[in-house]
């Protein structure tokens, strides 16, 4: 008998089977880092280029994370619960890369752990980020199937706190970015549409109107939460700031972006149905 390739392996669905979908996630989640060391190895990273690296990072992390939770509306809208199988691949993603992300800030303080524990403890962006981060290790420490098994019905519980986590992520974002808030904002957006659809009623969650009026709330409210941001934290004009999303001179701002990429399920969940009405014809 041959030796079997172990069916956990990252490019493998459950049964085994060699998965296109499992391997186009996992280049999509790898590939940001080659192009990250190649930038670094040809020292286009800027004067500070570990910084940059660790700030990169940093921004993967979020926006894995932020497409784990967007896995279960996107597999409910299109009715394909093959999509599902991804959840814990990309929330192992974002797990690895917020701890790149980490390792990556000690070095910035050149490994010295007794300094990284007193920063972390003396600033409020840095604790949010950390216990972030601690959250996130426990949701991939507790994500295989035997600690699914040995927890029950509070593993779903348990994993409930992927939401607080991505406030904080996102929180740690907005201060960590500083004057350009633009993929904090736009995420922020998409983390407002994935919260309320999962409000909604289980027989609204594939209705058109309903994601319609969600994709019209999801950019509303990213531009809310950046002229509240501007306006509490900062002392730039937040309300020119704000008026700047009906210019489009320059391309969609990031709020009007996130209205976008949420109009994007309306426009899936609409070929769906165009298309199960062809296959029943």
């Amino acid at each position: 008998m041959g030796l079997m390739t172990p069916v956990y392996a990252p490019w493998r669905d459950r049964a085994g089977r060699v998965s296109g979908l499992r391997i186009l996630t996992l280049a999509v989640m790898i590939l940001p880092a080659l192009r990250l060391f190649q930038l670094w190895a040809m020292d286009l990273l800027g004067p500070e280029p570990l910084e940059a690296a660790t700030h990169e990072t940093g921004r993967w992390a979020i926006r894995l994370l932020i497409a784990t939770l967007a896995i279960t509306p996107l597999g409910r809208i299109l009715n394909w619960p093959k999509l599902f199988q991804l959840r814990r691949m990309i929330g192992l993603g974002a797990l690895a890369w917020v701890l790149l992300h980490f390792v990556l800030y000690i070095g910035d303080q050149n490994w010295r752990l007794l300094r990284v524990a007193i920063e972390i403890a003396s600033r409020v962006y840095l604790i949010i980020g950390f216990t972030a981060l601690v959250g996130l290790v426990v949701l991939g420490w507790t994500s295989t199937d035997g600690w699914m098994k040995k927890l029950g019905r509070g593993w779903k519980k348990l994993h409930r706190i992927v939401f607080p986590v991505a406030l904080l992520g996102l929180l740690h974002a907005f201060i960590q970015s500083k004057a350009d808030t633009s993929q904090a904002v736009l995420l922020a957006g998409l983390l407002v549409w994935l919260l309320a659809w999962r409000a909604l009623p289980g027989r609204w969650q594939t209705s058109l109107p309903a994601l319609a009026l969600l994709s019209l709330a999801a950019g509303l409210s990213a531009a809310l939460i950046e002229f509240l941001w501007y306006a509490l934290a900062t002392n730039l004009p937040a309300a020119r700031i704000a008026a700047a999303n009906l210019d489009l001179t320059f391309g969609p701002r990031p709020a009007v972006l996130a209205g976008l990429v949420a109009a994007g399920f309306v426009v899936l969940a609409a070929l769906r149905r165009l298309v199960g009405k062809r296959a029943t014809a």
